[in-house]
C-alpha cells in the first residue's frame, strides 16, 4: 500500500465502532533505526471555539492495528481511550 493510499484511510475503533479520524489527520511515529511505524498519534477534533483549549492526544500503538482495508484502518483499543 502506498503512503498516499494509507493517508486516506479512516481510523475506526473495533470496540465501539467510533471513527477516530483519518490517518492523514494524524501523525505517524516511525522508528528511525528500523523504518517501522511505532504508533499513530491522533489529536482531538475541535469545533469552533473562542477559548483556546489544550489539545488532547490519543496514541495508538501500531500493534493495535488489526485490519488495513481499502477504506478503513481498524484498531483495537478500549472505548475509554477514545477522544
Amino acid at each position: 500500500m502506498r503512503l498516499s493510499e494509507l493517508m486516506r484511510l479512516e481510523i475506526i475503533s473495533s470496540q465501539d465502532g467510533v471513527s477516530l479520524g483519518t490517518v492523514g489527520g494524524s501523525d505517524l511515529v516511525i522508528d528511525s533505526s528500523t523504518g517501522k511505524v511505532v504508533s499513530l498519534v491522533i489529536r482531538e477534533r475541535r469545533g469552533l471555539s473562542i477559548i483556546p483549549k489544550r489539545p488532547r492526544e490519543l496514541v495508538i500503538p501500531w500493534r493495535a492495528v488489526k485490519i488495513i482495508g481499502p477504506d478503513v484502518l481498524i484498531v483495537d483499543i478500549p472505548p475509554s481511550n477514545t477522544l
